[in-house]
This record gives structure tokens, C-alpha cells and sequence, in this order.
């Protein structure tokens, strides 16, 4: 669905302004590979804090205590 109301905005964007519209074209490749390293970063982080986590409940879950929510 999103991907869908991207071509359709393109869509209309390239029927009033043409240029621009090809210019953002060409452009999201190089914003895309520019914002790589943050996501890998991003990823990373993700998965050291779920480490962390899963380390400091590590007593709990082994002693059987259940979450409240």
C-alpha cells in the first residue's frame, strides 16, 4: 500500500513538475545508499540492547517470575 501511494505521488509529481520529479528519481538511490550506515548502526544496536535485555532477565525467567501486563 505504501509503495502504491509513492508511484501515484511520483505520478502526479511528474505530471506538474516533470524536472523535479526526475531529479527525485535519480536522487533516491544516492539518499538510500547515504542512510545505509544508520540503519546497519541502527540494527546493531537493536540487537545489543535485546542482548543486554535478555542477559539482565536472564534470573528472572530462570526462576519463573511472569511479566504484569
Amino acid at each position: 500500500m505504501r509503495f502504491l501511494m509513492l508511484v501515484v505521488l511520483w505520478c502526479l509529481l511528474l505530471y506538474f513538475c516533470w524536472p523535479l520529479a526526475i531529479l527525485v528519481l535519480l536522487a533516491f538511490p544516492m539518499v538510500w545508499l547515504l542512510l545505509l550506515p544508520f540503519r546497519i548502526a541502527k540494527m546493531v544496536i537493536e540487537a545489543a540492547l535485546a542482548l543486554l535485555r535478555g542477559i539482565l532477565f536472564l534470573p528472572a525467567r530462570a526462576l519463573g517470575v511472569r511479566r504484569m501486563m
